[in-house]
C-alpha cells in the first residue's frame, strides 16, 4: 500500500483525506457569501485568480458551526471535483503519511455524519486513521442535498 495520506483535524478528530486529490493547503482570511447556498456552504473565496467554493467541514458533518468571519485565517485543503475547486476547511493541518493497509469496514456508531463520510479506518504510523471521502464532505448532508 503506498497511498499516500494529508492528516487532518475536522472537529477535533484527527482524519486522513486522500493527500492525491489535494491540490494544495491554504490558509482562508475573507470570505464571499453566497445567498441561498446550502448551510455546509461557508462561501467563496479567492486562489491565484481561481475562484474557491467553501466548504465548512463541521457544518458539513453536522457537528456545528467553524466561525469562518471572524478575521482569524483559517486552514482549508483545496480539491478539484468534477472540474470545480473546492476548499476545505479544517481544524488544523498535521503531516503526509503513507497508508500502511487499506481502508478496513468500522465496526462501531461514529455518528450520521461520520458514517455518511467515512471509507473505512486505514493503519498509518501514527495509528489507525478515519478515511475521508472527500465528495461525500463536499455534498453536505443528506437533507440539505433533498433540499437543494
Amino acid at each position: 500500500m503506498n497511498e499516500l495520506l494529508l492528516i487532518v483535524s475536522i472537529a477535533g478528530s484527527r482524519v486522513a483525506l486522500p493527500a492525491v486529490a489535494v491540490e494544495s493547503v491554504v490558509e482562508l482570511e475573507a470570505l464571499i457569501p453566497v445567498p441561498r447556498a446550502p448551510d455546509h456552504l461557508a462561501g467563496l473565496s479567492a486562489l491565484r485568480s481561481r475562484v474557491l467554493t467553501v466548504i465548512d467541514c463541521q457544518r458539513s458533518l453536522q457537528l456545528g458551526t467553524t466561525d469562518l468571519n471572524n478575521g482569524d485565517l483559517h486552514e482549508a485543503a483545496v480539491v478539484e471535483l468534477d472540474g470545480h475547486h473546492y476548499a476545505l476547511t479544517v481544524d488544523a493541518v498535521e503531516d503526509v503519511v503513507e497508508a500502511l493497509s487499506e481502508a478496513a469496514p468500522i465496526r462501531a456508531a461514529m455518528g450520521e455524519g461520520w458514517e455518511r463520510v467515512s471509507k473505512g479506518m486505514v493503519e498509518t504510523e501514527e495509528g489507525p486513521l478515519l478515511l475521508v471521502d472527500i465528495a461525500a464532505i463536499i455534498a453536505g448532508p443528506v437533507s440539505e442535498a433533498r433540499a437543494a
